[in-house]
């Protein structure tokens, strides 16, 4: 029977479930000898930050929370400075926290989060996505490539260099 995959928006209802998701990641990241979300950040505040502003969403699998990610609409201050350069200057959709609970790690649900924020970034009629991650994320990197993001430079965030990607919608 075929799994229904939705994308929604967060409500202050998920903010426990995020929270123990964005834990996951954060304890998977470490174990990956990462250090990208060492520093206490996200944090649960980040998670009601979000929620709040409508930046929120979590992408559910017969209605049971699989994914959290923040997306937020043409608004980040880092990429305004980078070293490279963007594809685009129009309205763009930022990637940030993408965070799978580890009951559904390694069944493809980030490449499928993609698939629906492109989905989203077209009804919204916006022309690109932009993302970046730590250069040592490496499920994360290839990911992107597979989705067709190109590689544009660095951009500072985060107490760090992070490598920026976008994505022409259309």
């Amino acid at each position: 029977m075929a799994q229904e995959i939705k994308l929604r928006k967060a409500e202050i209802e998920d903010r426990d479930v995020i929270w123990n998701i964005l834990q996951q990641a954060i304890e998977r990241r470490r174990k990956d000898g990462s250090t990208q979300w060492q520093e206490g950040y996200p944090n649960l505040g980040t998670v009601e930050s979000d929620i709040a502003k409508g930046f929120g969403y979590v992408m559910t699998v017969d209605g049971e929370i699989s994914v959290y990610v923040a997306l937020i609409l043409n608004d980040e201050p880092a990429y305004s400075t980078i070293e490279g350069a963007w594809l685009s200057n129009g309205e763009f959709v930022v990637v940030h926290r993408v965070a799978v609970d580890e009951k559904f790690a390694g069944q493809g649900m980030v490449k499928i989060l993609f698939d629906h924020i492109e989905q989203f970034t077209r009804s919204h009629g916006i022309q690109s996505i932009k993302v970046d991650t730590n250069f040592d994320n490496i499920p994360m990197l290839k990911i992107l490539e597979s989705k067709g993001y190109s590689y544009c430079g660095e951009v500072f965030l985060a107490g760090g260099v992070r490598k920026a990607f976008e994505k022409i919608i259309f």
